[in-house]
């Protein structure tokens, strides 16, 4: 698969850019705005960017419109302009964008493909999300479907195909059928990764440009890492 990365500067792989909005390709570790920890966040990266690639003497503008948890990588849009921002969060909170993720996990699925939902609640102290069969209090549905796509050595690669997007839906839902994703000590893996993240990518995004009304189909490459290197 041919992925075209427009800029790697400062440990910033650029995916697509225009006048309207910037994608790129998050690392794992990387918050996308700030938080409690202090740590610089990747809008704070991209800001940067831009400031010194246009030349931008004042602040720059750059609008979240979604996130990743922090140990996950792949694809994240930030908008240039408030007008983008504005179409672009009614587009997600529409599911108009469809997000393809991939994710290792140390056991076969119990099918090969399969449509799993949930009612997931989340334990705000936990930072953690439960997946339940059936509804209960306070408790949101979660949908998504996953099919096998490859048998690793020690693994298998999932790629899965987001119906609803709540709080560690994928990570919640795929522990909750014996498929904890590589690293992810908060949903059962037995190990962490030595780079603290989890082997989960926002792989694939696509949706009609906010402005251009033009399709876009953004593929974000894998980090480097022997595990993923055998699922290219």
């Amino acid at each position: 698969m041919s992925i075209k990365i427009l800029s790697n500067k400062n440990n910033l792989q650029v995916l697509y850019e225009d006048n309207h909005l910037i994608i790129v390709n998050k690392r794992p570790g990387d918050i996308v705005q700030g938080d409690k920890t202090g740590d610089k966040p990747l809008s704070d990266i991209v800001k940067e960017y831009i400031a010194d690639k246009y030349h931008k003497p004042g602040a720059v503008f750059l609008g979240v419109v979604h996130r990743l948890d922090r140990p996950t990588s792949g694809i994240i849009v930030f908008a240039r302009t408030t007008k983008a921002l504005t179409r672009l969060n009614a587009l997600f909170a529409n599911k108009e964008a469809k997000k393809t993720y991939w994710a290792v996990v140390k056991s076969a699925p119990p099918k090969q493909q399969n449509t799993l939902t949930h009612w997931l609640k989340r334990n705000p102290k936990q930072n953690k999300s439960y997946a339940n069969l059936k509804k209960v209090p306070d408790s949101k549905q979660a949908i998504l479907e996953y099919r096998q796509i490859k048998k690793l050595t020690n693994y298998y690669l999932l790629e899965i195909d987001l119906h609803t997007g709540r709080h560690h839906q994928i990570r919640s839902q795929l522990s909750s059928i014996g498929c904890t994703i590589k690293g992810d000590l908060k949903y059962g893996a037995d190990r962490s990764n030595k780079d603290g993240s989890i082997h989960l990518h926002a792989r694939k995004l696509s949706f009609i440009h906010p402005v251009k009304k033009e399709t876009l189909i953004i593929t974000a490459p894998l980090p480097p890492d022997p595990v993923w290197n055998n699922c290219n």
